[in-house]
């Protein structure tokens, strides 16, 4: 077994003062003759690269904070931090850093680090005045020590010798109990002063005195201190939130008193730099960046914690699917499993992948597919903030999970259909969730997104899987909106929409479906008056010719040129019949020089004269939604009638809102209600009527 003493993680402060993670391995000190001195060596538990070389510096100042962190600078800009696993080792490692410097071990720093600017200075202050003589701490005293306190911070050097006088002498536990007695005497003066001197410290950047301040005996004092601003009429109330307001639930009892006291403290902390502490000036911006790293440090280790406790998450989440959990334990149980996904976003990501390696592992994906779909609209607003944290994370774990679904359930509970419905069916007047969800399902069914997978027939797989099982769910109000002979314009739009896209996999499907037969009667019973629906049908016919799209303009030519022939007052239709034609010339031109046999023709020829083939991959698909769609429909118009008040009655066909978002082209102006309203006053008898195509 290896030595979790020695355990430790590396990290680096990158140029956002922010932690990387460098990797987990075994510490230990040795001498390195290349360095020629006692150096500190980390290697990798997974393959024994080296992770760390540093030679302990005679010079370097050293840091240990926390009681399972050294933190140090080897360069300008360059900073570094070992996290322990236990504490025991974290002492070992301090001991031997100490022993090379002939430092004292009981301190929590080996070195004062001088500003270069001020080195010179500092050399000629006598031995006697290297620390800050602090004044007796006293009531008296107190705007002595704030105007000492608040002096120090423009001085790197000087605000070093202060932090280690107030070390040395106790002098932070003194000050809060003089802010008691302040407070009962409702000494104001004195409250005022307090103020400044608790958030002069706090601006010192040091590890050490945060231990105190931050400890549970002290930190409820230290946010009293900063309730009294001076700039304030009345002081704030931070304590009163913090005790009565913000509660604790622990949805799972939390048996680890020092996880439970870590989690209160770094609530705390959190809630001293978001709430408290005014935003710091440009001279102030640099001065709790050891705050930001206190803060990012005990995340890491309750994260850690919680992660490692498998009991704990295991019974959170059988809990969370248990059909006897009551509604309010369930609501708690979600949110607290979205808190601590939020969490896990300060996590590095090789944190983030284990942790969310871990939630899958414990089954977070099968426990969402059952809380998506519950009644409370607070539990599933909180499971879509997990779901969304998921597919952030890993799109291709989440598309193998929901493949593998349709061999456990049926088609209705499918975990991307109940997103579908959701989407769809979105009780917001603002649709905030719908627009969410429709994020999501379009992260899920990019093919960009699938490309820089490991697995090369996922998008393959995929597709065909959403096709199949979910295509006529997120159809059927679409359909719906076009059933009983309706002339819709939304379903020309989505028609344009999908040759938009000039994907030959459309284009084959709509010309298998003979899905132009209807775009053209509309066309013919619209006789000659010159309207929206005129112009939007005769933009489709002229695109598909501009961009010169093979396939479309010799189905169109072989099956409807007789009936559009007549159609002179643009040149759109001859025009398609001439590159029809020139087209033909090109493939006799290119048989008569080859002279080659039908079976060596090449692959673009095959696809010209020989659809046969290609469509036999989708006929599986498209047979599963034209079985699907009477029951989709049905399902769609009960719920229609008020059993789920859905609203995609009222937008769908007006704005096309999640089809739009799909397939990202621009819409049509929205225009045709007035249109619409001049047909139906036309009172006279329109010109004679082309004839309509036999259907």
């Amino acid at each position: 077994m290896s030595d979790t003493r020695r355990r430790v993680k590396v990290y680096t402060l990158n140029e956002d003062r922010q932690w990387d993670d460098r990797g987990t391995g075994h510490v230990s000190s040795t001498f390195v003759e290349r360095l020629n001195g006692i150096s500190l060596l980390v290697r990798a538990e997974s393959d024994g690269s080296l992770l760390l070389e540093s030679k302990i510096s005679p010079n370097t100042a050293y840091q240990k904070q926390q009681d399972t962190l050294i933190v140090w600078s080897e360069a300008d800009n360059y900073d570094l931090a070992l996290s322990f696993q236990e504490k025991a080792g974290c002492d070992e490692i301090w001991e031997k850093i100490c022993q090379v410097q002939g430092k004292d071990p009981a301190l929590d720093i080996t070195q004062d680090p001088i500003d270069e600017s001020e080195e010179e200075r500092f050399e000629e202050i006598p031995e006697t005045s290297h620390l800050v003589e602090l004044p007796p701490c006293e009531l008296s005293r107190l705007e002595e020590i704030a105007d000492l306190v608040t002096s120090v911070l423009s001085s790197p050097i000087r605000r070093e010798k202060l932090a280690l006088a107030l070390m040395s002498e106790g002098y932070i536990k003194k000050l809060l109990g003089l802010f008691r007695v302040c407070e009962d005497l409702d000494n104001r003066e004195g409250l005022h002063h307090l103020y400044e001197i608790v958030r002069g410290v706090l601006f010192l950047n040091k590890a050490a005195l945060f231990e105190v301040m931050f400890s549970d005996d002290c930190i409820m004092d230290v946010v009293g201190c900063l309730e009294y601003d001076p700039a304030l009429v009345q002081p704030k109330r931070h304590r009163e939130f913090l005790t009565k307001t913000a509660k604790f639930k622990e949805v799972i009892p939390i048996t680890d008193s020092e996880l439970r006291q870590k989690i209160h403290q770094t609530y705390r902390v959190q809630y001293i730099q978001d709430i408290i502490l005014p935003t710091p000036s440009v001279f102030e911006e640099n001065f709790l960046s050891t705050l930001n790293s206190f803060i990012f440090f005990n995340k890491v280790e309750i994260v850690s914690m919680l992660q490692e406790d498998e009991k704990f998450l295991t019974e959170v989440f059988a809990q969370l699917t248990d059909e006897a959990t009551e509604d309010s334990k369930r609501r708690e149980l979600v949110n607290f499993v979205k808190e601590f996904c939020a969490f896990s976003q300060t996590l590095q990501p090789q944190n983030r992948d284990a942790f969310f390696k871990t939630l899958a592992n414990l089954g977070i994906l099968p426990a969402l597919e059952i809380v998506m779909g519950m009644d409370d609209l607070q539990v599933r607003a909180a499971a879509t903030d997990i779901f969304s944290y998921l597919v952030e994370f890993s799109p291709s774990m989440v598309r193998e999970f929901v493949m593998q679904e349709p061999q456990q359930t049926d088609d209705d509970v499918l975990l991307i259909n109940v997103v579908i419905k959701q989407m769809i069916c979105d009780s917001d007047p603002e649709l905030g969730g719908a627009v969410q969800q429709m994020g999501l399902l379009r992260t899920l069914i990019d093919p960009e997104n699938m490309l820089a997978s490991t697995n090369k027939t996922e998008k393959t797989e995929f597709l065909s899987f959403f096709y199949k099982y979910c295509m006529h769910v997120l159809t059927a109000p679409l359909l719906a909106n076009t059933a009983h002979d309706k002339n819709s314009k939304g379903a020309l739009r989505f028609m344009r929409r999908i040759i938009g896209l000039k994907d030959e996999y459309y284009n084959r499907y709509i010309i298998k479906g003979n899905l132009f037969e209807p775009v053209i009667n509309a066309l013919l019973d619209n006789g000659t008056r010159y309207n929206l629906l005129n112009s939007a049908i005769i933009e489709l016919f002229e695109f598909i010719k501009v961009e010169d799209i093979k396939s479309l303009i010799a189905h169109i030519v072989d099956n409807f040129y007789k009936a559009l022939e007549s159609i002179e007052y643009v040149q759109t239709f001859k025009g398609l019949k001439g590159r029809y034609e020139q087209e033909k010339d090109r493939q006799s031109q290119r048989l008569n020089r080859y002279r080659r046999d039908a079976r060596s023709l090449d692959e673009d020829e095959e696809l010209w004269f020989n659809d046969d083939d290609d469509d036999d991959d989708g006929e599986a698909v498209e047979k599963r939604m034209e079985d699907d769609f009477s029951d989709s429909y049905g399902k769609y118009m009960e719920a229609k009638r008020g059993k789920l008040h859905c609203h995609y009655c009222i937008w769908l066909p007006t704005h096309c809102y999640i089809l739009t978002a799909l397939v990202g082209l621009v819409d049509y102006p929205d225009d045709e209600d007035d249109d619409e309203d001049e047909e139906d006053e036309e009172e006279e008898q329109t010109p004679r009527k082309r004839p309509r195509l036999n259907s």
